[in-house]
C-alpha cells in the first residue's frame, strides 16, 4: 500500500435516544484516539497517525426510519442504486470510510434498535472494512458487544478480537446517564470516569485495528 494513502475512520454512535450520552462518550473516544497513537511495537509506520482523520457520525443525524428498501442491501452494488433517498445518503456517507468504531449502549443486554437498523440497511458499504467495537452500560457492554461482533462480521466486516466494554462507576453516574447529564468525561483527567480504559481504547484502535488491518505489506 502506497505510503501516501490516508485513512478515514468513523466512530458511531448507536443510540437515537432523546435523552442520552452517546455524543459525550463518543466524544471522549475521539480526544483518546486523537491524543494517542501507534504504539513502539506496532507495525505502522511513523506517518500512520497523520494520515488518518477520524470523526463522529451520529446516525441520529440520518433520520432512517424502520428499514423499508424493496432491495436486498447484498445485491446493491452502489449507493445510488438503493430507491429511497434517505438509504443513499446514508450509503454514501458509510462508503466514504475505511473503517469504524462501533459505540453502543447496552439496551437490555443487547443492540439499541436503531442501531441495528442502521447496520442492516446496508451491505457493500461495510463489507470488508476493519471495525472495533466498544459498548457501555449499567452492567457494562459485554452481551451487546457479543451480539454486535456477531451481526458486523456476518456482513463481512473485519472485526478485531479485543471489545472495550465500559461500565458505569456507580449509580450516580449511571443515573446522569440515563438523564442524559454530564458525565464529566475529559481525557485530561487521569482520576475521572473512565480514565481507566483510555490506554485499551487507543490501543485497539492504533495497534490492533488501524495498524494491522489498514497497513497491508
Amino acid at each position: 500500500m502506497a505510503e501516501s494513502k490516508t485513512f478515514k475512520i468513523g466512530i458511531i454512535i448507536g443510540s437515537t435516544r432523546v435523552v442520552r450520552v452517546g455524543p459525550q462518550v463518543a466524544k471522549f473516544i475521539l480526544d483518546t484516539v486523537q491524543t494517542g497513537g501507534p504504539s513502539e511495537s506496532s507495525s505502522a509506520d511513523t506517518t500512520l497517525k497523520s494520515r488518518t482523520t477520524v470523526d463522529i457520525i451520529d446516525i441520529k443525524d440520518f433520520n432512517l426510519p424502520i428499514f423499508d428498501e424493496p432491495g436486498i442491501p447484498n445485491r446493491i452494488k452502489s449507493p445510488e442504486a438503493y430507491q429511497h433517498e434517505h438509504t443513499r445518503v446514508w450509503g454514501r456517507h458509510i462508503a466514504s470510510y475505511d473503517a469504524f468504531v462501533f459505540l453502543s449502549a447496552q439496551r437490555n443486554w443487547g443492540i439499541p434498535a436503531e442501531l441495528k437498523n442502521a447496520i442492516d440497511y446496508l451491505f457493500h458499504e461495510w463489507k470488508g472494512k476493519p471495525a472495533m467495537i466498544i459498548t457501555f452500560g449499567g452492567h457494562g457492554g459485554l452481551q451487546c458487544a457479543e451480539q454486535l461482533r456477531t451481526v458486523i462480521g456476518a456482513i463481512g466486516m473485519r472485526v478485531v478480537e479485543r471489545m472495550v466494554n465500559m461500565k458505569f462507576p456507580s449509580f450516580e453516574y449511571l443515573d446522569k446517564g440515563f438523564k442524559g447529564e454530564d458525565l464529566g468525561l475529559d481525557v485530561r483527567n487521569d482520576e475521572g470516569p473512565w480514565a481507566e480504559h483510555r490506554e485499551a481504547i487507543a490501543e485497539v484502535f492504533w495497534d490492533e485495528m488501524v495498524s494491522k488491518m489498514l497497513v497491508v505489506v
